[in-house]
């Protein structure tokens, strides 16, 4: 077993979400977990009760990722409560309206840039000097097809996850000597319920057929790279980007 770490896995709130999956994974592999979310914290406590079910310690925090003063409130309150972040996935997202530039309003673009990529890095600034003072730490962006390849309708919310992998970068490059490494994870299509709603069936399976393997990821498969990412075993592994598209970025006839 590798030593118990403190995790906080952002926006932790969908039944079949990564932020679920993940957090309950890092649990299994021995680590005690906080978990945000915002609009469903019935959810994210229930998340943090499968959590101590397991015998590891955990807390439920709401957080506005979008307020730096309100990140700041959390990282207090989980210090207080459970000790330094030591492991930080910043899963916390929204893919707005899927509208076109010409459409999409200033606010739009800013609430969801914000959520996206400014709490991503407010998150990794509050546990940076504790990572640092104890010379360990492991950060992990989870970034986008949209982030590499564009999407239509997808301006913030596709530069918001572009911005995260050059966020993990930069963390990269200042952590390693303080052992801190930051990776980013990219996910193509993952079976959420971000994957049901906003697209029909006919075209579900036209993006499926892009794909080298047919179908989207399964939530658990994320969260399993982002446990070794995070693990001791890929203590040499930084700054890089984790593809897991499945191969919707290869060209397939």
């Amino acid at each position: 077993m590798a030593e118990r770490r403190l995790a906080l896995v952002t926006g932790a709130t969908m039944p079949r979400g990564i932020g679920r999956a993940t957090a309950l994974t890092l649990a299994r592999e021995g680590h005690d977990v906080a978990v945000t979310g915002f609009n469903n914290m019935e959810m994210a406590q229930s998340v943090s009760d499968e959590i101590k079910a397991m015998g590891r310690r955990s807390i439920a925090v709401k957080m506005n990722g979008r307020d730096y003063g309100d990140v700041q409130k959390v990282f207090s309150t989980i210090k207080s409560e459970l000790g330094p972040v030591e492991i930080l996935v910043n899963n916390a997202a929204q893919m707005g309206r899927m509208v076109t530039i010409a459409k999409t309003s200033a606010e739009d673009w800013d609430n969801e840039v914000k959520l996206c990529l400014n709490s991503a890095f407010y998150c990794i600034k509050e546990a940076w000097e504790d990572m640092r003072a104890n010379k360990w730490g492991r950060i992990v962006n989870m970034t986008s097809i949209a982030g590499v390849m564009g999407g239509f309708g997808q301006s913030s919310y596709g530069a918001a996850k572009a911005g995260l992998i050059g966020l993990a970068k930069c963390a990269a490059l200042e952590g390693a000597r303080y052992n801190i490494t930051a990776n980013c994870i990219l996910v193509g299509m993952a079976q959420t319920e971000a994957y049901d709603v906003p697209i029909s069936e006919e075209i579900r399976k036209n993006i499926e057929r892009k794909i080298a393997h047919r179908r989207a990821a399964a939530p658990q498969e994320v969260a399993d790279a982002i446990a070794y990412v995070v693990s001791d075993k890929a203590a040499y592994t930084t700054g890089s980007i984790v593809n897991l598209m499945g191969g919707l970025d290869l060209f397939i006839i």
